[in-house]
């Protein structure tokens, strides 16, 4: 999916309806964050759909790439590096 972005700086009303809570809400951690209630809102929304959009990619293989991917996965962890990690002080021990 290729979604062309619009650069134009073209922009167009939407309106919503929500509860007062969620609006005051809204207000509030836009506030403190700084922004107008439409830039918290503009912000968080691309936010959570590019999210969304992400969440959905989709990545197919051959049976033989799949096996050693997940070979990879279940093998044991070792090298210098792994055991320098698991011999260093721990701060909470």
């Amino acid at each position: 999916m290729t979604i062309k972005a619009d650069r134009s700086g073209a922009t167009k009303p939407v309106q919503l309806r929500i509860r007062k809570d969620i609006s005051d809400l809204i207000d509030r951690a836009a506030g403190v964050n700084g922004k107008t209630r439409s830039e918290f809102m503009i912000e968080a929304s691309r936010r959570a759909a590019e999210d969304a959009l992400l969440d959905q990619t989709f990545v197919q293989v051959d049976g033989e790439s799949f096996r050693r991917y997940v070979e990879i996965l279940d093998k044991a962890p070792e090298g210098e590096g792994f055991t320098r990690l698991m011999n260093v002080t721990k701060p909470w021990g």
